[in-house]
């Protein structure tokens, strides 16, 4: 997984930005319960989306387990963030109206215990959203994705719908809903491609063989237009009331 710690320093330049922000921020807002009045933002990050997540009534705090993400988060959201372990949340139980967790279950291979522990903190009726097939979204049949599916298709996908489904069942959490959101800015080019690939984005995928990410990265290298972006991402975010 990569280091958050040094990621906060770029993390949004390099990630959409605002108008990505705002779209995954309208996505959540799309699903939660008319009557809800509290939100926990699971692993926040710089709080970008995190403060585009509001309405009138709703109180959001921000949760991240990486100090230089909180710092920036902080001074966006100052008195609504909290340090804390997705699988540790210091809220009683049923005391939440909704979490959510943009861009967080495809990193961890205890998907389980982050929902767990957020059907704990739920009120009855409360609703978790989570971002689900994260990989599956960055396939959008451009000349990248024909050399990345193979490749995807054998890691392990954390955030995979079905599984994530089968979890919130047996936390006693049943789906109410969908949202689509664009990510604007992720336009994968060939370069940025292979400096991620470089950088670790995809060390999952590869089991620690160099050789395979040296040969990937050589086929990414040989691809025309090496600078220009391939088409947008679309995410999409699934609901799970809890039932009891």
């Amino acid at each position: 997984m990569l280091d958050y710690e040094t990621e906060a320093a770029h993390y949004d330049e390099t990630r959409g930005g605002v108008p990505r922000a705002e779209a995954a921020a309208g996505a959540v807002l799309r699903l939660l319960p008319p009557a809800a009045r509290t939100l926990l933002d699971l692993a926040c990050g710089t709080g970008l989306v995190t403060e585009r997540i509001a309405r009138p009534g709703l109180r959001v705090v921000g949760a991240d387990d990486a100090h230089a993400m909180l710092r920036t988060a902080g001074r966006r959201l100052p008195g609504r963030v909290v340090r804390a372990d997705a699988r540790r949340l210091p809220f009683p139980d049923a005391s939440l109206d909704a979490v959510c967790a943009v861009w967080l279950l495809h990193l961890v291979p205890f998907t389980g215990e982050i929902v767990a522990e957020a059907a704990r903190v739920l009120r009855p009726g409360g609703v978790l959203a989570v971002t689900v097939d994260k990989d599956a979204a960055h396939d959008v049949g451009s000349d990248i994705d024909a050399l990345l599916r193979p490749h995807r298709a054998a890691g392990a996908a954390h955030d995979r719908a079905g599984r994530v489904d089968a979890l919130a069942a047996a936390h006693g959490l049943a789906p109410v809903g969908t949202a689509t959101f664009t990510g604007h800015g992720q336009g994968a080019t060939p370069e940025s491609t292979a400096r991620r690939l470089r950088a670790g984005y995809y060390a999952s995928w590869f089991r620690g063989d160099p050789a395979a990410t040296d040969a990937l990265a050589a086929a990414l290298a040989a691809l025309p237009d090496q600078d220009r972006p391939r088409p947008a991402p679309e995410y999409r975010l699934a609901a799970y009331a809890k039932t009891v």
